[in-house]
């Protein structure tokens, strides 16, 4: 069974990191909490996380300047950012966020179904990510190999097991676009298109193995 994903919680304030755990405590998945932004760059040298929740204002290096340099990083910059800040901050936030590499932008107070809606689609495109990059590595290996004659039988077993996989794959996938489309949220369009691409690729390899 593949680890659970990992979710990077950012702020200074301890009754905020609690307030998100409590708010993704139903979700299958494992936060992990930085106080500042230096202890988020620590963390991201070592672990892979599915997104990051960044609190914009904090003492020392703020949400952006974090965010700077986790897109700057070629391990990081693919991760997804959502930014959380309070409802008074300055105007041009929101503008400064995206410039920044957000993906999304919430204000404190924010809907905790909202979050959870949002943290929940993307985690589940990335484990679909994972799995669709374990099931590619699985073809490739079997089109840049050349079976002896004797090992015929096993290509046999082989190959139904992985149209199974990527079958299970492309219904989870489905599963996934709808639950995009009922939260009408722009952001995770592109996402989505990516991996759909991905997976046909894939899929054209395998049709043409078989």
């Amino acid at each position: 069974m593949p680890d659970r994903a990992k979710i990077l919680l950012v702020d200074d304030r301890e009754e905020n990191l609690i307030a998100l755990e409590a708010i993704l405590s139903s979700l299958d998945l494992i936060p992990v909490r930085a106080r500042s932004g230096e202890e988020a760059l620590k963390a991201l040298l070592n672990t892979e996380f599915a997104l990051i929740l960044l609190d914009v204002r904090m003492p020392g290096m703020d949400g952006f300047e974090t965010a700077s340099h986790i897109k700057r990083r070629e391990r990081t910059r693919n991760i997804p950012i959502i930014f959380l800040t309070v409802i008074d901050s300055a105007p041009d936030y929101a503008f400064r966020s995206y410039a920044a590499g957000a993906v999304d932008y919430l204000t404190k107070p924010f809907d905790p179904w909202v979050l959870r809606a949002k943290v929940a689609v993307f985690v589940e495109l990335y484990n679909m990510n994972r799995r669709l990059t374990e099931q590619a590595s699985m073809l490739r290996d079997r089109l840049g190999s050349e079976l002896p004659p004797g090992e015929a039988a096993d290509q046999a077993a082989v190959l139904p097991e992985l149209s199974r996989r990527l079958s299970a794959v492309e219904d989870e996938l489905l599963r996934v676009s709808e639950l995009v489309r009922k939260n009408n949220d722009p952001n995770l369009s592109g996402p989505l298109s990516d991996l759909s691409h991905q997976l046909s690729h894939l899929r054209a390899g395998f049709d043409a193995l078989t």
